[in-house]
């Protein structure tokens, strides 16, 4: 499964998708220049427990570092991972 990316230059999503449907997402929405908020994370509950949350925050995280943003994780989700995997928190505003 592919991840893939919507971005209008206002709010974006980090998505996968299976058989034409989207089965998980990573929503963010940007806060000034170099910085944006991950305000949600959603996955099927067919497909919960498959890692798929963790594989779009590390999609968040590359572009993040690919394009010298800097991220505020409001969603519960990424906000617990990030408190849990200290080698991303480089991204954070406030690490």
């Amino acid at each position: 499964m592919d991840i893939q990316q919507a971005d209008n230059g206002k709010k974006g999503r980090f998505f996968i998708e299976a058989d034409g449907h989207e089965i998980a997402a990573m929503h963010y929405v940007y806060s000034g220049e170099k910085q944006f908020i991950i305000d949600h994370t959603e996955v099927a509950e067919a497909f919960e427990g498959r890692g798929l949350g963790k594989q779009l925050l590390n999609a968040v995280v590359k572009f993040a570092r690919e394009n010298n943003f800097k991220i505020i994780p409001l969603c519960p989700y990424a906000k617990a991972v990030f408190e849990k995997v200290p080698d991303i928190r480089d991204v954070l505003v406030n690490p």
